[in-house]
């Protein structure tokens, strides 16, 4: 298919009204949209009036679903919008502010920590000051008993809510289901 001077015409004036490349190959017809994008570009033609919006499709409505009493919406909305509780307070001890005192009277530094020390970093790695805890370990540990507690904290368990919850996640399908083709 060449490009005649009125397809060309034609393609200047689609273009300019915000037309996508694929809208204008099927009004032309016998192109395709790369052959499109690719004369655009040869022309030099700028960007568009307005940019393009894909003709919006009509969905047929689905089927009404069957509410059990239950799972109503107006019974579900009061549940999910309560707030998370926050965990109940660990028994865990407090982390030492202050890091150990070696015998030297020196704290602990990058160059004297050891397998048995606490290797919790205390203040701003830039600053002269900075030091490690440097208190004793159990064997294999990286941290002290306090600040163990504080880098390994267990993940908080999911509560299931029962029924609603997979009325929710089947709604919640069947909606991106209508959107995306």
């Amino acid at each position: 298919m060449a490009w005649t001077d009125e397809r060309v015409e034609q393609l200047k004036k689609l273009w300019s009204e915000g037309l996508s490349a694929s809208q204008i190959a099927k009004q032309l017809g016998g192109v395709t949209r790369n052959a499109v994008i690719g004369k655009v570009h040869r022309l030099g033609l700028s960007g568009r009036a307005t940019p393009s919006r894909p003709a919006r499709r009509t969905t047929k409505p689905s089927r009404p679903r069957t509410a059990t009493p239950a799972a109503s919406p107006t019974a579900r909305a009061p549940a999910a919008r309560q707030a998370p509780q926050a965990p109940a307070p660990s028994a865990a001890p407090q982390a030492p502010v202050e890091p150990a005192v070696l015998p030297s009277g020196e704290f602990a530094t990058v160059l004297t920590l050891r397998d048995c020390m606490c290797k919790w970093p205390i203040g701003d790695p830039s600053s002269a000051n900075f030091r490690f805890c440097g208190r004793k370990t159990e064997a294999g540990e990286a941290y002290c008993e306090a600040h163990a507690h504080m880098a390994y904290q267990p993940s908080q368990k999911r509560k299931r809510r029962a029924g609603a919850d997979a009325t929710a996640a089947l709604d919640a399908i069947a909606a991106t289901r209508r959107f995306n083709f």
